[in-house]
Formats: C-alpha cells, sequence, structure tokens
C-alpha cells in the first residue's frame, strides 16, 4: 500500500480522495472477523448494510432489519477496524418519521461505532438530511435503487433510465444541499452516474453504477462468491484472490486501478 494508504479514513479525507481522483473502496462487513481482514487489505470505507438481513439473517428484504441489529453489528464491526470510515444503515422506518426519532436512531449508530449514517430516498428525507447535518451527524444519501422501496419499484430493478434519469441528477443536488457528506449510486446508468459524479460536490460510491463514480461498494458475500443468483455488477473476487484477505486485496486492486467495474458489469442508458 502506498504510504497515504495508512492514513485514517475521515470525512474530510473522502473528499480529498475525491478531489485527487483517487477511487474509494467500499465493502460491507456484519462482525469483527471479516472487518479486521478488510483493515488489512486496505478498504477505506467499511459500510454495516441492512443488506444483514439478507445475507445473514435469510430475508427475502432488508425490511426486517431493526435499529437493535444494525447497532449490534455495527458494535461488532467497529471493534475490528482501524483505518476505515465507518458507515451504517439506518434501516427502515427509523428516519422516515418524525426528526427527533431519526436523531435518537442516528445517534444510537454513531455511539455503537459509526462515523457516519446512511438514509435512503430524497424528496422527504431531505429535511432529515439537513436536521442530522446541522447536529454534526455525517449522512451518506442514497438514490437509484434503494432496497428499502423495493415494493414501491415492483422488484430488485434498475432506476434512472430514459426521462426518470432527470429526476435522480435533481435528487443527487438536492441531498447535496441539504448536507450529504457522501452519496450511493446504486443500479443506474453508468452515463448518468459518471454526470452526477461530476457536477457534485460530494463523493459518490457506485454499486452497479458503472467505473467513473468515485468509488465502489459492494456486498462482501457478493465478493465472496456466495451470491448464487448474483447480479451483473457483481465479481467473484475469491476466485482468483486465493483467500478471503486475498479477495479483498484483490477487490481494492481492482477499484483504485480502474478495473472494475467493467463495462459488461455496468447498465447501459
Amino acid at each position: 500500500m502506498r504510504q497515504t494508504d495508512h492514513v485514517s479514513v475521515t470525512v474530510p479525507y473522502l473528499r480529498i480522495m475525491k478531489a485527487e481522483g483517487r477511487k474509494i473502496a467500499a465493502l460491507t462487513a456484519y462482525d469483527v472477523s471479516f472487518a479486521q481482514a478488510m483493515d488489512r487489505a486496505g478498504i477505506d470505507v467499511v459500510l454495516i448494510g441492512d443488506s444483514l438481513g439478507m445475507v445473514v439473517q435469510g430475508h427475502k428484504t432488508t425490511l426486517p432489519v431493526s435499529l437493535a441489529d444494525m447497532a449490534y453489528h455495527t458494535a461488532c464491526v467497529a471493534r475490528g477496524l482501524e483505518r476505515p470510515l465507518i458507515i451504517a444503515d439506518m434501516p427502515f422506518l427509523t428516519f422516515q418519521g418524525g426528526l427527533e426519532d431519526a436523531l435518537r436512531a442516528a445517534g444510537a449508530l454513531m455511539q455503537a461505532g459509526a462515523h457516519m449514517v446512511k438514509l435512503e430516498g430524497a424528496g422527504p428525507v431531505l429535511e432529515t438530511v439537513a436536521y442530522l447535518h446541522a447536529r454534526g451527524i455525517p449522512v451518506c444519501g442514497h438514490i437509484g435503487l434503494t432496497p428499502q422501496s423495493v415494493n414501491a419499484f415492483g422488484g430488485f430493478k434498475v432506476q434512472g433510465r430514459g426521462e426518470r434519469g432527470g429526476e435522480l441528477r435533481v435528487q443527487a443536488h438536492k441531498l447535496a444541499e441539504a448536507g450529504v457528506d457522501a452519496l450511493v449510486l446504486e443500479a443506474v446508468p453508468a452515463m448518468l452516474a459518471a454526470e452526477i459524479t461530476r457536477h457534485v460536490p460530494v463523493p459518490t460510491i457506485g454499486i452497479g453504477a458503472g467505473r467513473d463514480c468515485d468509488g465502489q461498494v459492494l456486498v462482501m458475500h457478493d465478493v465472496l462468491g456466495l451470491n448464487t443468483r448474483a447480479p451483473r455488477f457483481v465479481r467473484d473476487f475469491l476466485a482468483h484472490g486465493g483467500s478471503i484477505e486475498g479477495a479483498f486485496r484483490a477487490y481494492v486492486e481492482a477499484v483504485r486501478g480502474g478495473a472494475f467495474p467493467t463495462e459488461a458489469e455496468s447498465y447501459a442508458s
């Protein structure tokens, strides 16, 4: 790793990485052992995703995941990390209601060890983002395919094609104005993600959003080849990494070198 790779990743450091054109490598984690392996492999950002509902708990969606679940797994992961920035998902219905409820939920995740919380969507969420930002809680936005809205979308489908692309552009800018410090773009056309990345001041982290995002994130289980029905943007890094930590290192190298994702691992407009 380069000398700068030993610097602890903070919210301001992510902006530096964007400004310098250095790709951000992010993965999800749910326990201390995998978190430690990611730290050694040079991962920049570790996301405790509510994806744990599917890959850990066995649910078909993320909707059943509770705040207690997220706080527990965040605490487990945080004990294993030194360098990476830690982002924790705000689970379903913890931020769609009152602002004070959202603050308490975000506070619980920060106390568990998160450095930033992630909220899905825009629109009504913008007020919550601004409210948390004003109180010193860094927020990561998430637009495109937002898994907590899977029932409204009618399944896990690509978002932002055609005229819908304009809606995502507006959402991205409004989230930046509201105070997000990072923005996840999930399952959106690569050209649209590239345009959003060029025009928003905060780092974008793509998952199924093409190579031009400021960074990439994948679910850990997908990187290790454990998803038998993997979407097109997933690559099995364990097949060539030789070990779990080797797979994480291969992923970091591929993201930083621009070898992942390829055009075939992205979506067209």
